[in-house]
């Protein structure tokens, strides 16, 4: 694949999208606009292909417990400030 010369500018607004195609939340006339995009354009390609390993990384990582000490202190802070306002 070699990345055929474009406008740029497609490139920025697409990237705002990147979100939206992974989860399909948009049309299939947008859909299919940014598969045929992706296809000629590897900084595109290499964009959702990155996000889409950080997501899957978020996935696996999972929701870990704040310990109770922490949780204790930031309450213990929380409330200070509130006091000093």
């Amino acid at each position: 694949m070699t990345c055929k010369p474009h406008d740029h500018r497609h490139c920025l607004e697409l990237f705002s999208k990147l979100s939206e195609y992974i989860d399909r939340e948009m049309d299939e006339g947008e859909l299919r606009e940014i598969d045929a995009h992706i296809t000629e354009c590897l900084a595109c390609l290499s964009c959702l292909q990155s996000l889409k390993q950080t997501i899957a990384l978020c996935k696996q990582t999972g929701l870990q417990p704040v310990p109770a000490v922490f949780s204790q202190k930031l309450q213990s802070m929380l409330q200070d400030l509130q006091r000093s306002r």
